[in-house]
C-alpha cells in the first residue's frame, strides 16, 4: 500500500496568530506569564499534553478558540507575552559589550541531549538538563551559540512500576510535527540534509531546529525512507543499543553534526563538545581543514585544536566511550586515510598508551588531545579528573594538566517557583532574573519578611503534597493494587511536615537507599507524633542497569510497609515537571553519592534557588556551596576503601543530623509559628548560593577563560590559508627534532645551605645547553613549592627565569629569584620546555626536560 503523505498544522485565527511564535520559542519554559497563557487557553488540556503548547494548538477546539478571539483579558494577556518576546529578542545583552562583531566568534556546542522541557524529552537526566540550560543562559547573555544534537523519535524511555516495584519501561512515539521544531528548508523550500557514511553506508539526517530564545538547537534526524532500516534507527532512542549503535551515533553527532552546519551555512571559530560523545567532531575538524585549505594533518590539527573546548562530566574510567580496535576499524577503516595517519598512529589519538595494539579506542582521551581548553565541571571534579588522565602527561605536576574546572550552575528562571519569582521581584527588583550573579541583588533577600518568605513556600509544599497524592494515585491503580491502598494516597503526605526529597538517576554511587540502612530508626524518626518526617524519593534506573533498578524496588516495597505507608513514596517517571514540584516543594534536599564520584550535580543547585535546604555529602559542588549555616554536610569529606562500612558511618550521620539538628530546627517555633532559625538558613542558602551556582555565571566563565580567547585563537590560525599553523608546525618540527640536545647543566641557588628569613629572596641560576636551538624556543622555569613529610611538593609555584647570559659551548644561563614569603620547609626543581604561545597545549607539555 503506496501511502501519500500530507500535513495538518493548526488553524488559528489571525487574532492569535501570535500564539504560534510563542509557542515554537522555548523562551515561554522560562517565562511565567508565558506559562500561565497557556495555561489560561485550557488548564486541564495543558496537563494532558505534558506541558506541549504545539500540540495544544493543534488539539483545542475551534470552539474554545472563537471563545478566546472575545476574551479582552486573555487577548491582552496574549499581546503582553507577545511584546515581551518581541522586547527579549530585541534587547541588548551581555555580550554585546563583549565583541564588536559577535557573530564572527560564533560557537557550536554539541551534546548528546538537551533537557529544555518535559515536552520535548531528548534528555534523559542531569547532563542533558545541565545542556538545555546551558543554551537558556547563553540566550540571555547574547552569545553567538549554536547547539546541535539528535532528534529523538522515542526520547528517553517512559517509566512506571510493576506490582513488585520493578521498574518497567516504554518509549512512546514523538511526533515532531505536534513538537516546537522546525525542517531547515533551503532557498528552493526543500529540506536540509547532513551526510555521512557510517560504516558501509552513506546515512542522511534530516535538520530541525528548536528555537531556545535568540538561540537556534539544530537536531539530526536519520528517520527517513533513503536510510536503510538500522540507520532510521539511529536516532530512535537515547541511550539505547548496544556498544555498536553507540559509535554510529557518536559518528553522526560528531562528524554529522558539522556537516549539519556545514550545509546550514554556519561556520562557527569555536566547537564546545559536552562529554565526549561528540569527539569525531574533532577528527572531522581535522579533515575538512585538511580538505579544503590544501595543508597537512599536523597544520590541521594545531589550526583546529585552538578552537576546541571539552567539558568532561565523568568522573570513573568506565564512565568513558571506548571502542575496540575492530569496532573502530569497521567504521574508519578509509576514514583514517583521509587523516595521512597510519592505522597504529590513528588509534593512537584515543589511547593513553600510543603503543599499546590492544587498547581501546577512548572518546574522553580524543578528546583531551585534540581540545585546547578542557575543564571538569566542579573544583573536586576538575582534580579527580586530572588525576585519571594524569598518564597522558606522565612529566607534569598534577595541578598543571591541562583539565581546569567551571563549576556547573542551573538556569534559575527555569527551575523557580512562580511564587518564589514574584516575591523575589517585590524585594530584590527585577535585576535577579538577568544579571543572577550580582551578589549585591541577592543580599536584599536579607530584607524579605520572614512571614511571607514561609508563606510562599507552604504554599509551593501544598501544591507538591497535591501533585504527589494524584500521580501516587494513577500510580496504583496502573498496578493494579487493592483500592483500600489506592484510596490511601489520599492520606499520604501532610504539607505540614518535615518533607526530605530524594530525585536522580539511580546508580548504585548515588546510594538511593542509604537512608533504609537502618529501618527502625528511620521508622521512629518519620513516625515522631511530635516531630513527624516524610520522604518523597523519585527517578529512574538505566534500562540495562538491574541494580539501580532493585534500589528503586527496594523502595517500593518499603513504601508499602506499616511503618513508612503514609511516610514514603515513590512518584514514577521522573521527568523535569516532576523535578519541578520536587525541589519548588520539599524542606530538605538529600544527595548521598559515593564521594567523589559526583562531578558535580545540580538537582540540589535547583532545590537551593527555592530556598530548599541541602543534607549531602560533601561531593560535586556541595564542596563549594556549603557554608556551614545554609545547609548541612554528611561527614567531612572522608572516603573509604569499605563501602558496607562507609554506609554505615554515613548513614549513622544522616540520623544523627537528622534528629538532633533538621528536626529540631525545623519544628522549633516562635508563637506566630514561624520557624525562625530555619527561615535564616533557607535566607543564607538563598544570597550564598543562587549568585555563583547559576548558568549565567557558567557561561561567563566560559566565555571569559574559553570562548573568547579560543575564537581569537582559532581566527589567528584560519587567516591566510593557515600560515599561521604552518609556521607553528615548522617550529614545532625543528625545535622537537632536536630536543634530544636539550639539558639542564647546573642547578643552583646562592647560599643554597644556609637558611633563609622569611620574606627574603633566593638567588637561582640554571644552566642549560640546548644545542642547536636558540634561547628564544626554550623557556626555563624553576617549580617550587613546600615539602610535606616525604619530601613530595605540595601546591607548586611556577617561576620563569630570564635569560642571563651565554656561557660557551652551546650553554645558556637563566636566572630568577624565588620569593619565600612564609616559613617552613621548601623545595624547587628546574626544567626547561619548549616555548611558543601558539603550540598545542598538549604538545608543550610533552616535551619537559627536568634537572
Amino acid at each position: 500500500m503506496k501511502v501519500h503523505e500530507f500535513t495538518v498544522i493548526p488553524s488559528l485565527p489571525e487574532r492569535l496568530s501570535k500564539l504560534r511564535d510563542i509557542a515554537y520559542n522555548l523562551w515561554w519554559t522560562w517565562n511565567s506569564e508565558a506559562i500561565s497563557l497557556w495555561q489560561r487557553l485550557d488548564p486541564d488540556l495543558w496537563e494532558e499534553l505534558d506541558h506541549n503548547p504545539v500540540k495544544m494548538l493543534g488539539t483545542v477546539s475551534q470552539q474554545r478558540l472563537r471563545e478566546i478571539e472575545t476574551d479582552d483579558s486573555l487577548l491582552a494577556h496574549l499581546d503582553r507575552v507577545s511584546s515581551a518576546l518581541e522586547e527579549y529578542l530585541g534587547a541588548s545583552t551581555w555580550f554585546d559589550a563583549q565583541r564588536d562583531d559577535p557573530d564572527a566568534n560564533r560557537i557550536g556546542y554539541f551534546s548528546f541531549e538537551f533537557g529544555l522541557t518535559e515536552s520535548l524529552p531528548i534528555y534523559s537526566g542531569g547532563l542533558g538538563v545541565l545542556a538545555g540550560d546551558h543554551l537558556k543562559s547563553a540566550s540571555e547573555l547574547g552569545l553567538p551559540l549554536v547547539g546541535v544534537g539528535l532528534l529523538y523519535r522515542r526520547g528517553y524511555f517512559r517509566q512506571y512500576l510493576n506490582t513488585d516495584g520493578w521498574q518497567q519501561e516504554f518509549l512512546p512515539e514523538l511526533d515532531f510535527y505536534t513538537l516546537p521544531v522546525d525542517p531547515q528548508l533551503d532557498q528552493d523550500g526543500k529540506p536540509i540534509y547532513s551526510k555521512v557514511k557510517i560504516g558501509k553506508r552513506e546515512v542522511c539526517a534530516q535538520v530541525w531546529k528548536v528555537q531556545v530564545g535568540r538561540i537556534p538547537l539544530y537536531l539530526l534526524d536519520t528517520n527517513l525512507d533513503i536510510n536503510h532500516p538500522d540507520d532510521r534507527e539511529l536516532t530512535a532512542q537515547l541511550y539505547g543499543g548496544d556498544t555498536d549503535f553507540r559509535i554510529r551515533q557518536e559518528i553522526l553527532l560528531g562528524i554529522g553534526g558539522h556537516r549539519a552546519l556545514q550545509a546550514l551555512g554556519i561556520e562557527p571559530s569555536v566547537y564546545h563538545m559536552n562529554e565526549g560523545h561528540a569527539a569525531f567532531l574533532a577528527l572531522e575538524r581535522i579533515r575538512t581543514l585538511m580538505k579544503t585549505k590544501s595543508v597537512s594533518f599536523k597544520e590541521a590539527r594545531v589550526a583546529s585544536s585552538a578552537g576546541n573546548v571539552f567539558t568532561t562530566h565523568t568522573p570513573v574510567p568506565a564512565g568513558n566511550d571506548r571502542f575496540s580496535p575492530d569496532r573502530m576499524q569497521s567504521y574508519f577503516g578509509e576514514f583514517f586515510h583521509d587523516l595521512g595517519l597510519s592505522w597504529d598512529e590513528f588509534l593512537g589519538l584515543g589511547r593513553e598508551d600510543e603503543t599499546n595494539a590492544i587498547e581501546d579506542f577512548c572518546m574522553t582521551v580524543l578528546a583531551l588531545k585534540l581540545s585546547t581548553y578542557c575543564n571538569g565541571v566542579s573544583k573536586l571534579h576538575g582534580e579527580v579528573s586530572r588525576n585519571m588522565w594524569k598518564t597522558l602527561f606522565p612529566n607534569v605536576p598534577m595541578d598543571e594538566i591541562p583539565i581546569t574546572s567551571i563549576t556547573n550552575g542551573i538556569h534559575i528562571r527555569s527551575w523557580l517557583s512562580a511564587d518564589m519569582a514574584t516575591l523575589f521581584d517585590r524585594y530584590l527588583g527585577v535585576r535577579w532574573k538577568m544579571d543572577p550573579v550580582n551578589t549585591e541583588v541577592w543580599k536584599r533577600v536579607a530584607k524579605i519578611p520572614d512571614s511571607e518568605l514561609w508563606k510562599t513556600h507552604e504554599r509551593r509544599a501544598e501544591r507538591l503534597v497535591s501533585f504527589a497524592r494524584e500521580r501516587l494515585k494513577k500510580q496504583l491503580i496502573r498496578r493494579g493494587l487493592p483500592r483500600a491502598e489506592i484510596r490511601m494516597a489520599d492520606e499520604t503526605l501532610d504539607p505540614d511536615i518535615l518533607t526530605i526529597g530524594f530525585a536522580r538517576r539511580y546508580a548504585t554511587y548515588k546510594r538511593g537507599t542509604l537512608l533504609f540502612t537502618d529501618p527502625e530508626r528511620l521508622g521512629k524518626i518519620l513516625n515522631n507524633p511530635e516531630r513527624p518526617v516524610q520522604l518523597i524519593f523519585s527517578g529512574k534506573a538505566h534500562p540495562a542497569d538491574n541494580q539501580g533498578k532493585e534500589l528503586i524496588r527496594q523502595i517500593a516495597h518499603y513504601c508499602r510497609q506499616d511503618d513508612f505507608w503514609n511516610r514514603v513514596v515513590f512518584l514514577e517517571d521522573y521527568d523535569m515537571n516532576v523535578a519541578r514540584y520536587m525541589v519548588q516543594g520539599v524542606d530538605v534536599w538529600l544527595n548521598t553519592p559515593r564521594r567523589p564520584m559526583e562531578a558535580s550535580g545540580t538537582s540540589g543547585m535547583k532545590a537551593a534557588a527555592n530556598g530548599i535546604l541541602n543534607l549531602s555529602i560533601p561531593d560535586g559542588w556541595w564542596v563549594e556551596g556549603f557554608q556551614q549555616d545554609n545547609g548541612w554536610n554528611i561527614g567531612s569529606g572522608e572516603e573509604y576503601d569499605d563501602p558496607e562500612y562507609q554506609n554505615r558511618v554515613e548513614s549513622e550521620a544522616i540520623y544523627e543530623i537528622l534528629e538532633k539538628d533538621i528536626v529540631p530546627l525545623f519544628y522549633d517555633r516562635g508563637r506566630d509559628g514561624l520557624p525562625r532559625g530555619w527561615i535564616r538558613a533557607m535566607k543564607k542558602n538563598l544570597m550564598t548560593n543562587c549568585p555563583v551556582f547559576n548558568t549565567n555565571r557558567m557561561l561567563r566563565e566560559y566565555s571569559e577563560k574559553f570562548y573568547l580567547p579560543a575564537a581569537d585563537h582559532s581566527n589567528r590560525f584560519l587567516e591566510n590559508d593557515l600560515e599561521l599553523a604552518t609556521s607553528v608546525v615548522e617550529w614545532e618540527d625543528r625545535v622537537l627534532g632536536h630536543w634530544d640536545q636539550v639539558q639542564i647543566v647546573r642547578v643552583h641557588a646562592d647560599g643554597e645551605a644556609e637558611v633563609f628569613k622569611a620574606g627574603t629572596e633566593v638567588p637561582v641560576h640554571v644552566e642549560v645547553a640546548i644545542g642547536d636551538l636558540d634561547p628564544e624556543d626554550v623557556t626555563v622555569e624553576v617549580y617550587h613549592g613546600r615539602l610535606d613529610s616525604v619530601g613530595n611538593m605540595v601546591n607548586g609555584k611556577v617561576l620563569k627565569l630570564e635569560f642571563s647570559r651565554k656561557q660557551g659551548n652551546g650553554h645558556y644561563l637563566f636566572e630568577g629569584m624565588i620569593l619565600c614569603p612564609v616559613s617552613g620547609r621548601f623545595g624547587y626543581a628546574a626544567r626547561v620546555v619548549a616555548s611558543h604561545p601558539d603550540v598545542p597545549v598538549q604538545d608543550r607539555l610533552k616535551n619537559f626536560v627536568w634537572g
